[in-house]
């Protein structure tokens, strides 16, 4: 594989995160011997990383090759495009390229890092071409749920690659920016585009995604309905549904509160990028609390069940924000899959205590910023690509989109996954081989493995406990004292006392029973140790010796 690392005279495309997935968007683009990287994003970690907040992509294929890199372009400001930056890119040693707002995000996150100096950022004008060679790239906004959204198109000397980021249509007014018309991407399409690097989220969805601005009047109907305090929790980066929340709270007259860091980032960027110039100033969780509750709006961040978010913290009582029977929680998003397990609990919680709550099941209060199939044909027909390559997606997701793409017309789609290195010019797409992928996780403020020895290590600990054994023994090897022992973990419960006894004595009879040498005796202590938790619990727990020499 080592011949291929290098573009030769060919166009490349390799994603090391983002396909076979949804979330760590990052794509590469080779071609004569050099690379570009579209957007470098994050996902969450699951109850598989306990401990861990976000999950990184390894970027070691590029990172090996920094001197090939040309540049960082990201398609938008969401998490899964960006998150990854303030912990990767300083490392590759390239410039960003984003629009104002996009940068706006991005600054933050580099000044919170220590690195906005040794980080170049560049701020484009859509449309502007950015001279990358081989590479031209030009922003093309689309619609999506956070302000300045944007397509790419990238021109190179085998034909254009139109990377379509995260999109959909909103044929209505946009609530923030304005994105391409039909005939602007029909233009696109009219000049020739060899592939068509495409959101495949919501192809199972038979119906267009629907208009940000219809969500107003579904959000005012839910809330105008409610008797006591109202919290509408949203992802913390949909610009658009906050602009909407604000116009519905001077609907409904009442006063906004905004309580959650991100929520709050995302309010002070758009204003400084010239959006929400409208929106009120929102009061603070303590002002909303001194308030009737009929007269208070809240947003908080939490929607997916994170358990340090807001609403995590309001459902346990644990915020200023306090809730009671009357009170309603709205959740305008859409469950990502595999947070319904922690979506639930919150749910439980809040409704244990009375407090009524609303989802996009039972009213019109979200819309996805994806695009469903009707979606996907129109974009289709616009850009007439030669080849569809789906992106964005669990394998379902990208596998259904190959098809339904190759039915309405495109003449080739090819299906790749993380890693995998796939040629599309000259000739046919095909794929030539495999690029190193994983994850890394970001525990604390240390990056390591996500597979690597310290979460295999928590996960023994998780699942089955720790002990520890310290015993003194003197010159001649004899015991000294009794065996002390401490267990985090260990289902014993009730019958601690006389499992502390039943270890105590298999610890001192192994320490009686040794002949060998120091390493033979802390293996035969910890063995002996971890058979009594055995018999007792059917579990073989972590067991650590400290062997003392008097």
């Amino acid at each position: 594989m080592e011949d291929i690392l290098i573009p030769k005279n060919e166009l490349l495309f390799v994603a090391l995160g983002g396909s076979g997935e949804i979330g760590m968007n990052v794509n590469l683009y080779g071609c004569q011997g050099k690379w570009l990287i579209v957007d470098m994003g994050v996902t969450f970690a699951d109850p598989a990383y306990p401990g861990v907040d976000l999950i990184l992509p390894d970027l070691q294929f590029i990172e090996e090759q920094r001197e090939n890199l040309v540049g960082i372009v990201l398609t938008h400001g969401h998490e899964d495009h960006i998150g990854a930056l303030p912990y990767l890119a300083d490392e590759l040693d390239v410039p960003l390229y984003a629009t104002k707002f996009t940068a706006g995000l991005i600054r933050g996150k580099l000044e919170e890092e220590g690195i906005a100096d040794r980080v170049p950022l560049h701020v484009i004008e859509p449309g502007r071409p950015i001279d990358l060679a081989p590479f031209s790239v030009r922003f093309v906004p689309l619609a999506h749920s956070i302000p300045e959204a944007s397509g790419l198109a990238i021109e190179t000397p085998f034909g254009t690659v139109f990377h379509t980021g995260d999109w959909k249509l909103d044929d209505s007014d946009a609530v923030m920016g304005r994105p391409s018309t039909p005939a602007d991407l029909t233009a696109i399409g009219d000049a020739g585009v060899l592939a068509l690097v495409c959101d495949s989220t919501n192809v199972f969805n038979a119906d267009p995604s629907g208009s940000e601005a219809s969500v107003r009047d579904g959000l005012v109907a839910a809330i105008g309905k409610a008797r006591g305090r109202v919290v509408v929790t949203t992802f913390a980066s949909n610009a658009a549904r906050l602009q909407t929340l604000a116009e519905v709270a001077k609907q409904t007259r009442r006063k906004l509160c905004v309580t959650g860091r991100s929520l709050d980032r995302i309010v002070t960027v758009a204003r400084a990028t010239g959006y929400f110039r409208k929106f009120p100033d929102p009061i603070s969780p303590e002002a909303a609390m001194g308030l009737p509750g009929r007269d208070v709006l809240i947003v908080a961040t939490g929607g997916q069940g994170e358990p340090r978010a807001a609403l995590a913290r309001i459902a346990e009582g644990t915020h200023t924000v306090k809730l009671s029977a009357g009170d309603t929680v709205i959740f305008s998003s859409k469950q990502i899959p595999g947070n319904e397990l922690a979506i639930g609990r919150i749910q439980n919680r809040l409704a244990a205590d009375g407090v009524e709550m609303v989802t996009e099941r039972q009213e019109h209060v979200h819309v996805s910023g994806h695009p469903g199939r009707p979606e996907l044909a129109q974009m289709y027909g616009w850009i007439r690509p030669q080849i569809l390559v789906p992106v964005h997606g669990e394998m379902r997701h990208m596998m259904e989109q190959a098809r339904f793409g190759v039915a309405s017309g495109i003449p080739q789609a090819i299906v790749q996954n993380d890693g995998e290195i796939v040629r599309l010019a000259p000739g046919a797409p095909e794929k030539l081989g495999h690029a190193q992928v994983g994850r890394l996780m970001l525990d604390g403020d240390v990056i390591l493995p996500a597979d690597g020895a310290t979460m295999n290590e928590r996960r023994r600990l998780a699942s089955f406990g720790q002990m520890s054994v310290a015993v003194a023994i003197d010159r001649v090897g004899r015991l000294v004292g009794t065996p002390q022992f401490k267990f985090q973990g260990v289902p014993v419960e009730e019958d601690r006392d006389a499992f502390r006894d039943e270890a105590v004595d298999a610890a001192a009879d192994a320490v009686r029973s040794h002949r060998g040498g120091r390493d033979d005796l802390l293996e035969k202590l910890r063995l002996a140790v971890r058979r009594v938790a055995t018999r007792w619990t059917g579990k073989k727990p972590v067991v650590d010796v400290l062997l003392i020499e008097a």
